[in-house]
């Protein structure tokens, strides 16, 4: 009997993974875009909290990490990658207060991008960064077409893209733990780090039902939902495919932005977007691939 999958069944296959990041993507940026609508309610910090918590909760609840065991190294290494985790959802809702979602996200991309790079000198990587200057220039409040964008929601966004590079930094170091336990007990962590900042903004509103149930729905979108799905398509897809596809997030977080909250982008800020986007996509496509092994 043939063992290899027929041709129809892998493309069957790859459609579905391509599928999945799509919803995956579109998920996070309506379920950000919701969350953006609590902040008059609860600000940035107390959105964040119920996010990330309820994220913890439904993770905890699904993989009990408590059942594995945990060595002292594994557990440190978790506890960065959730301090890191937590600290870039706040500084990426905190940006969202002042400036549009598709260009937070945008400029929030530049910390993977900056780690992609950093880990070669190969010619054609200045190319992309170059791409990928070109978009910050674009979007950063030194000239006139730019002077309307706060200087303090991009300094999150940025921040927030510091916060991202160490969590792909902390998170390749947890990840010798189980996954499973790994993002859970991560979360948890990053639970922790953020609650007391939503406390000191929101106090006891956060815990009004009708908040609790909308925190939750953040949850949902923004984390159980687009981590499932993405699940899926990682087993499915070639990681570069993968990295090709999420590069369009600012993008589609721009479309989110436009028809859930009415932000309207300049044509600069589209062109900065896509400048950011092609340095993402031509990253991923000239990235080296590890050697195999024999």
């Amino acid at each position: 009997m043939p063992s290899q999958s027929s041709p129809s069944s892998s493309q069957r296959s790859t459609w579905i993974a391509v599928l999945a990041l799509i919803g995956s993507m579109a998920s996070l940026c309506i379920g950000t875009s919701f969350a953006k609508s609590l902040f008059d309610e609860l600000g940035a910090q107390g959105t964040t909290a119920l996010r990330v918590g309820f994220s913890a909760l439904i993770l905890l609840v699904a993989w009990r990490p408590w059942r594995m065991p945990l060595s002292g190294a594994n557990a440190r290494a978790i506890a960065l990658y959730g301090a890191a985790l937590g600290a870039t959802n706040l500084m990426f809702y905190m940006s969202l207060r002042t400036i549009p979602l598709g260009l937070a996200i945008a400029i929030e991309f530049t910390g993977p991008l900056a780690v992609a790079i950093a880990s070669s000198r190969r010619a054609i990587d200045f190319v992309w960064i170059a791409f990928a200057v070109a978009g910050l220039l674009l979007l950063l409040p030194i000239r006139e077409q730019t002077a309307h964008l706060d200087p303090v929601g991009i300094g999150y966004a940025l921040a927030a893209g510091v916060g991202w590079a160490l969590y792909i930094i902390f998170g390749q170091r947890a990840g010798k733990a189980h996954g499973g336990q790994a993002t859970s007990l991560g979360l948890a962590m990053a639970a922790l780090v953020v609650f007391p900042f939503g406390l000191a903004q929101a106090g006891t509103t956060m815990f009004s039902p009708a908040l609790l149930l909308s925190g939750l729905a953040v949850g949902l979108l923004s984390s159980a939902i687009p981590y499932s799905l993405e699940m899926v398509a990682l087993k499915r897809l070639p990681r570069r495919t993968f990295g090709i596809l999420l590069s369009m997030e600012p993008a589609m977080g721009a479309l989110a932005g436009l028809v859930m909250l009415h932000e309207q982008l300049s044509a600069q800020q589209w062109l900065a977007i896509g400048s950011i986007i092609v340095a993402s996509i031509g990253c991923t496509v000239t990235a080296r691939r590890a050697p195999a092994s024999a």
